[in-house]
């Protein structure tokens, strides 16, 4: 083998697609632009978001304040007027809150709340708990617990 047998791979090397030059290019007169028209003329084009006369949709869109926030946190609420069914020492839980429908799903965060009386002793486990719900609970002789998020 010598230098002048060496040559690259096959496919390897492409060449060049030259407009402009002529009939038998297949890319003479007009270049591949077409005929005429905002595409066919040197720095002409439309940008992306271009509506051909429309009012442009993010004009059309009304105008609102803020965002949605896709790291918020939504917490399931339960008062404590309605763990007053539960039976004395009873264990409460999100499970347990899901199984007697209190809540809708029990991979949720639970928060209670302080609306209502409590009257019965309870373990109560949840992620989120007020003042007001907490001295309620330990009132009536129970115990709160946070579960971490």
């Amino acid at each position: 083998m010598k230098l002048h047998d060496l040559k690259p791979n096959e496919g390897s090397k492409k060449n060049r697609k030259r407009v402009g030059r002529g009939y038998g290019s297949g890319y003479g007169k007009t270049a591949g632009r077409g005929t005429k028209g905002q595409n066919a003329r040197t720095g002409g084009g439309v940008p992306l978001w271009h509506q051909g006369g429309d009012t442009p949709f993010f004009r059309r869109m009304p105008k609102k304040p803020g965002f949605n926030n896709p790291n918020r946190i939504e917490y399931q609420e339960v008062n404590v007027e309605y763990l007053t069914h539960f039976p004395k020492d009873t264990e409460i839980t999100p499970e347990v809150l899901a199984q007697v429908k209190l809540i809708h799903r029990a991979d949720r965060p639970v928060a209670v709340l302080g609306r209502g009386e409590l009257d019965v002793a309870l373990k109560v486990k949840v992620h989120r708990i007020t003042k007001k719900a907490k001295e309620k609970i330990e009132a009536a002789g129970g115990s709160v617990e946070l579960i971490k998020e």
